[in-house]
């Protein structure tokens, strides 16, 4: 792979990454929920299903999940239902209070464990069908096809991954950074119904993700 390919997909990875999408939104309501350090499990898991996503298509599997309406509407319908039951997870978050704490500086969300904060974020892109379908689109333009595969693929998926590293910890700790203004109990649940909210509608809108654009 030549300088050239690979700064263009640099930048193209940059631009999906930065786009909103479940991932930011998962990783923005973690960081004002959690803080950032608990985040990045969360994040961790969001690469895992990216990585997944991306040897999919590279593969070629991708190509068969969009060329087959069978296939394909089994991944939007998991995936879709997948981001409703997320935000209505959230939007139900039980709220603490410590009791050695004054109201206004004690109220937080229940922490979940490590492993389900990596499966949260892994299921969020792995089943996530627009992101099979623009990689699908996308990756066959990056890859020399008189070259090894598994290499470029491996250049691809440590490149995209870095930058989304980078920039889900950058939502999360632009997030995380208004923490100070949600201390009371009904400032978090508020913010739990709008994460919840948006996840719920980011869910309901991949009912109408088409297998084909345009058609």
């Amino acid at each position: 792979m030549n300088f050239a390919t690979w700064i263009t997909f640099f930048f193209a990875a940059c631009a999906i990454a930065v786009s909103p999408g479940s991932g930011a939104v998962l990783s923005m309501s973690h960081g004002l929920s959690y803080g950032v350090k608990r985040t990045t499990g969360t994040i961790l898991g969001l690469q895992a299903g990216l990585l997944l996503v991306l040897f999919i298509a590279g593969a070629g599997v991708g190509s068969i999940l969009v060329a087959s309406e069978l296939a394909f509407n089994i991944v939007k319908i998991v995936g879709a239902l997948y981001l409703i039951y997320l935000g209505f997870s959230q939007w139900r978050a039980r709220v603490e209070v410590s009791a050695d704490m004054p109201l206004q500086a004690a109220a937080h969300t229940e922490v979940p464990a490590l492993s389900r904060r990596f499966l949260t974020g892994f299921l969020t892109n792995a089943t996530n069908p627009k992101g099979i379908i623009f990689l699908v689109a996308v990756l066959p333009q990056f890859i020399d096809h008189n070259a090894a595969l598994v290499p470029q693929l491996l250049i691809l998926a440590a490149t995209m991954c870095t930058v989304d590293l980078v920039v889900m910890h950058s939502y999360a700790f632009a997030a995380s950074s208004m923490q100070r203004y949600f201390r009371d109990a009904r400032a978090v649940k508020q913010q739990n119904r709008f994460f919840g909210g948006i996840l719920m509608a980011v869910g309901a809108a991949l009912f109408f993700v088409k297998r084909n654009p345009g058609t």
